[in-house]
């Protein structure tokens, strides 16, 4: 059973409910039928404004209760505001608006996970060969210092273990151990220890124990992969796609108390329903 198979599975049996604040967008409404007639969620409507959500603001921001109602007239603060008031749990966004602005909302609204200091994001890849890894960052932080990086390794852990049911991180670099030196070798070295993952490691060690071995470490057998910056991911992406026929589900947000998804702004209906239905798989 493919992770796609299983979170439609784990869908339909956890009955979640997921706030939509572009319900009125065509592809989500065709979306959001398709979603409730093979019962993968419950799609809440987007509420009105209340009290709740104003103090989910306030109590989080410390903002006046002026400012808030002012930002809760927003569809995107207000979904990610009956998120954190337990009124949804989860929310999928993005597919008619920047993945900033639904990062925003769901940074003032819903708060990031313990021990993580940023959002991030992850792919993830399925292989023609049956294999199926994470990968990230690709889409959001364009070149994190090692603290960063850390947490993007935290987090991608996380979504790994939600979604494929355990993680085994590579953070990833040019050099293996103590191959090979310069400034992006240390940052990577200084996030893994922080983070306490295998690295710096190359991609080949990562994934092969035979190479992992004649580099001179012990096996990784990595389905997770931190890459140190964002060109590194989203090259490395696009070439697993381009070369190797992989499947790229994603991006997905990571990293937020109560999962987030970002839709692609050229998702097609089922390109949403899978993300909803991966993102439910992660709470």
């Amino acid at each position: 059973m493919t992770v796609l198979e299983k979170a439609h599975a784990v869908a339909r049996n956890r009955a979640a409910r997921v706030v939509f604040p572009e319900i009125d967008e065509p592809r989500v409404a065709a979306a959001v039928e398709h979603l409730t007639r093979d019962g993968l969620c419950e799609a809440m409507p987007l509420a009105p404004v209340s009290q709740a959500h104003v103090d989910v603001l306030v109590a989080a921001r410390g903002m006046k209760e002026t400012i808030a109602r002012r930002m809760l007239a927003k569809p995107l603060y207000r979904a990610a505001a009956m998120v954190a008031a337990g009124e949804a749990d989860a929310m999928v966004a993005g597919a008619d608006v920047p993945t900033r602005r639904v990062i925003e909302a769901a940074s003032i609204c819903i708060g990031l996970n313990e021990g993580v200091s940023l959002a991030s994001s992850f792919f993830l890849m399925v292989f023609p060969d049956g294999r199926e890894l994470v990968f990230a960052d690709c889409a959001v932080n364009v070149a994190p210092d090692a603290v960063q990086l850390a947490d993007i390794a935290r987090a991608s852990e996380r979504s790994a273990e939600a979604l494929l049911g355990h993680a085994e991180v590579a953070m990833l670099s040019f050099s293996t151990g103590t191959s090979g030196e310069g400034d992006s070798v240390a940052l990577v070295r200084e996030a893994a220890e922080l983070a306490g993952f295998a690295g710096p490691v190359q991609a080949d060690a990562a994934l092969n124990g035979v190479i992992a071995e004649k580099k001179g470490i012990a096996p990784v057998a990595a389905n997770v992969l931190v890459f140190p910056t964002l060109d590194a991911g989203n090259i490395g992406y696009k070439l697993c796609q381009e070369l190797a026929g992989a499947q790229a589900l994603g991006p997905f947000l990571q990293g937020f108390a109560k999962p987030v998804c970002d839709l692609s702004r050229g998702a097609s209906v089922e390109d949403i329903v899978a993300a909803t239905v991966l993102t439910i798989a992660q709470i």
